[in-house]
């Protein structure tokens, strides 16, 4: 075996779907597991067999399906649970049957009731019987960091010589901690005479949030397999989530030395998000690596060097873990630099003096909104710029729809004396308005944001249209307002354009 490979044994759809209220149907199972087969996780365990015949399907179902990656069922330390590991893995190009049984002396003697040898007969015995089944046998000696540490390498290394060629050490309740669980790794390693024999593995608990702390405790003293789920999920508190796992291991090769696992890094956000879709579990936002917040910066100390230097206050990049990149956040601790950033991205270039004025409207409405959007940055900008030149201006337009017929459009617009005038088509009667005044003009527009509010109530209601289209030249964001929602729409895309033309006007005079 490779010494500097870790292997990652994904449990998503065993522990993982034990997070209460996290149950998968066969088809959600399916769906997770070939995108962890395309993450690159080696082994995924599928379920529990014996627990119930639906997981026993669906693990069936899932070695069906999923070729790359070791397919892996749940069984206690009984032939029955064996057997039923067995039956739903026939189909798995690469099967393994994780066997385990608690070893600490709190489980003996209130759950098992069994003496020490008795244990580690049963053990021994269950090892044996899978061996007879299956070329890949995985042992788990429950509550392993609670269990005598003599007791716990005389457990290892018996099940070892019984066949096993994966002996993981679980933290089963999470009451471990780095520098004990290291130890326990690095004292296996020792006494276990062999313990070259097989790979260390370790299933750690985040009971006190320490599941990722004690994994990478125990890769650190030889440890070779880590037992993760996507976003941490898991009984209780969950377990050591595996995108930190990784992500820690690639960016402290400085204390890890040149690890490699088979996980494609960009895959991580996505997965996270299936599997938050499916389990119904939200990702809080300041989570590690996959939350939301995990490359956004308020601050303007921290806009103001990320914007400089992206290494300056982040670890990552936002884009090697499936996002689309760094997220400046503006309120009322953003700076003049994070301002100014965000203006030119939504297509305003500013004179000093106007940008001054607007900077100060900007912190204003900063402490009263707990959020800036980019239509308040609009509203300021167009506010210190006074009235936008209508350099195109809206004649007539017209629009039929249907259930039968297809949205088409035509639109009149006037620039300085010349009339401009087209007809086209699309998917609903917005778009078709839209891609008309595109092609009259001769620009192309991909909307961005589209957003409809009634600032007047009433039957006869104004309603304000916002728009944030993405020209070749940048964003720009128009609004328009009318008793007619279309009305409003095209009015706010019109008005869009004109932002851009005074924009490129003004790079022009610029560039004289």
């Amino acid at each position: 075996m490779a010494k500097d490979r870790v292997f990652i044994f994904d449990t998503t759809l065993r522990d993982g779907e034990q997070t209460p209220g996290a149950s998968l149907t066969t088809k959600e199972k399916i769906k997770i597991a070939l995108q962890l087969e395309h993450l690159g996780v080696d082994i995924i365990e599928a379920g529990f067999p014996r627990t119930s015949p639906g997981d026993l399907e669906a693990v069936r179902e899932v070695s069906k399906n999923v070729k790359t990656p070791i397919i892996c069922g749940l069984a206690r330390s009984t032939k029955r649970d064996i057997d039923d590991v067995y039956e739903a893995l026939k189909k798995a190009k690469r099967a393994r049957v994780h066997v385990f049984l608690a070893t600490s002396s709190i489980h003996r003697k209130y759950k098992l009731k069994k003496a020490k040898s008795e244990i580690l007969a049963s053990s021994i015995e269950a090892v044996k019987y899978a061996r007879k089944k299956f070329g890949d046998v995985e042992f788990s000696p429950e509550d392993a960091s609670r269990t005598e540490p003599d007791f716990l390498a005389q457990v290892v290394e018996a099940v070892i010589k019984a066949g096993a060629g994966t002996v993981n050490i679980p933290d089963t309740v999470g009451y471990s901690v780095p520098q004990e669980f290291g130890g326990i790794i690095k004292r296996l390693k020792e006494d276990v005479s062999n313990i070259d024999k097989a790979v260390i593995s370790v299933h750690c608990h985040n009971d006190l949030g320490l599941g990722v702390s004690n994994s990478l405790a125990a890769v650190f003293n030889g440890a070779r397999q880590v037992e993760c789920t996507i976003n941490g999920l898991g009984e209780r508190a969950g377990n050591a989530a595996l995108e930190e796992v990784i992500m820690a291991l690639k960016m402290r090769k400085d204390l890890y030395g040149d690890l490699k696992t088979g996980i494609k890094t960009k895959e991580l956000y996505k997965t996270s998000k299936l599997v938050s879709k499916l389990t119904g579990i939200a990702v809080q936002p300041n989570k590690a690596i996959i939350g939301l917040n995990a490359f956004s910066h308020e601050s303007g100390i921290h806009q103001d060097g990320v914007l400089k230097k992206r290494v300056t206050y982040e670890i990552i990049r936002p884009q090697d873990v499936g996002f689309k990149g760094s997220n400046i956040v503006l309120g009322k601790l953003s700076g003049r630099h994070a301002f100014s950033a965000k203006l030119k991205e939504l297509g305003y270039d500013l004179e000093q003096s106007e940008l001054d004025q607007a900077f100060l409207r900007f912190k204003t409405l900063a402490d009263k909104k707990k959020k800036i959007f980019d239509e308040d940055l609009a509203t300021i900008v167009e506010n210190e710029l006074a009235t936008i030149p209508e350099e195109y201006k809206l004649i007539d337009f017209s629009v039929t729809s249907g259930k039968k017929i297809k949205p088409t459009a035509s639109v009149e617009i006037k620039k300085g004396r010349e009339k401009l005038v087209a007809t086209a088509s699309g998917d609903g009667p917005i778009d078709a308005c839209f891609k008309t005044i595109d092609k009259a003009i001769g620009v192309k527009g991909k909307l961005a944001d589209y957003k409809v509010n009634a600032v007047t109530s009433g039957k006869d209601a104004l309603g304000e249209a916002s728009v944030k289209i993405k020209f070749k030249d940048g964003i720009v964001i128009g609004r328009g307002s009318s008793t007619d929602v279309i009305e409003a729409s095209v009015l706010a895309y019109v008005n869009a354009i004109n932002h851009l033309a005074l924009r490129n006007k003004k790079l022009k005079k610029k560039t004289k």
